[in-house]
């Protein structure tokens, strides 16, 4: 399944002016322009000059990955009593559904209209090594009051596992303006799931109270980013999945907001999702040349992943990610803009 025919791009704009760029590579967001406090524009998400860039690109940028997105550790599971092996692509383990991945395909384009793509993706069976012919959609909509909504459904002939999310990193200052250690963060979870050295979670669910972890209340991304502390020693900063509170399968619920103080521009994400990955761009050093001439360096954005819980397929206790024939997944991932 390599990546076929062109890349095609839709620009959304809403009655403010404010715009959503979308790609048909791996569905992905590529510009997000919206005023700050004096109404002046800017992008605010990550992205390369050149289209191509996009593919196989190491930071997965504003992209789905998939078939799961986020580690599996050792590239196997077993589901229904039969093990499957799957394409390891960093290290021992697999990650973003393999180097091919949902994120290195041409999308086929299902609709396109004013405020709204529909982007959809066949994955056969066996591909990347997840059992299942798998067949994605994902909806995209974005309308007058600076929200973008991303819904995400797939359907299997045979059982498989399932984990998509949208990669898009934030610097709220304007893509290419520097660190976004200064934005200040605030997620609705308790606790969040150490990992090993190879940043696979544990098992175990930790609380964030006392630690370098503790979003509950707002503070700046780099406060404790650089603290003695086990997780960030591991991620070389912020990358783990923390545990969204009161979590029910379908509900909708606030549970992060991403804030700059210098333009005035925050973000609040709503999700289904029983999970959300921070990833503070802790290795953009090296990625591909920025929109505008911009050149990223670590930390220069930062990505809030919404998803179930990275190695799930393994982890009993985790919220299943098991999608039966019959069944149909469906996410839902909002980002509004203020």
């Amino acid at each position: 399944m390599s990546p076929k025919g062109d890349i095609t791009l839709y620009t959304l704009t809403n009655a403010s002016g404010a715009s959503v760029t979308l790609s048909t590579l791996g569905a992905g967001i590529v510009a997000i322009s919206v005023p700050d406090r004096a109404g002046r524009m800017a992008d605010v998400v990550l992205g390369y000059e050149n289209a191509a860039d996009y593919l196989f690109d190491g930071p997965c940028a504003g992209k789905i990955p998939g078939r799961y997105a986020n580690r599996i550790g050792n590239g196997t599971f077993i589901l229904d009593g039969q093990e499957y092996h799957l394409s390891l692509n960093t290290g021992a383990h697999a990650l973003h559904g393999g180097r091919e991945g949902f994120q290195n395909q041409i999308w086929d384009t299902a609709s396109a209209e004013a405020g709204k793509v529909v982007f959809t993706l066949f994955s056969p069976d066996g591909y990347e090594g997840y059992p299942g012919n798998l067949a994605v959609r994902a909806t995209y909509t974005w309308n007058d009051a600076c929200e973008l909504e991303l819904q995400l459904e797939a359907e299997t002939d045979a059982p498989t596992v399932v984990n998509l999310t949208n990669h898009v990193y934030f610097n709220l200052s304007g893509h290419g303006s520097g660190s976004m250690t200064g934005h200040k963060l605030w997620i609705k979870a308790s606790n969040y799931l150490p990992t090993t050295d190879s940043q696979i979670p544990t098992g175990e669910l930790a609380p964030v109270a006392g630690t370098p972890m503790d979003f509950t209340e707002p503070k700046a991304i780099g406060r404790h980013m650089y603290a003695p502390f086990e997780a960030l020693r591991i991620g070389k900063g912020y990358d783990h999945c923390w545990v969204v509170d009161d979590y029910e399968p379908g509900k909708m619920q606030h549970i992060a907001t991403l804030s700059e103080a210098s333009s005035g521009r925050s973000v609040e994400i709503a999700t289904t999702q029983p999970g959300i990955q921070i990833y503070g761009g802790n290795w953009l050093e090296g990625c591909p040349s920025g929109k505008d001439g911009a050149v990223y360096h670590d930390y220069s954005a930062v990505a809030l992943e919404c998803q179930g819980f990275p190695d799930a397929p393994n982890k009993s206790a985790f919220p299943s990610p098991v999608l039966r024939p019959g069944e149909q997944y469906k996410q839902t991932i909002k980002f509004t803009f203020k």
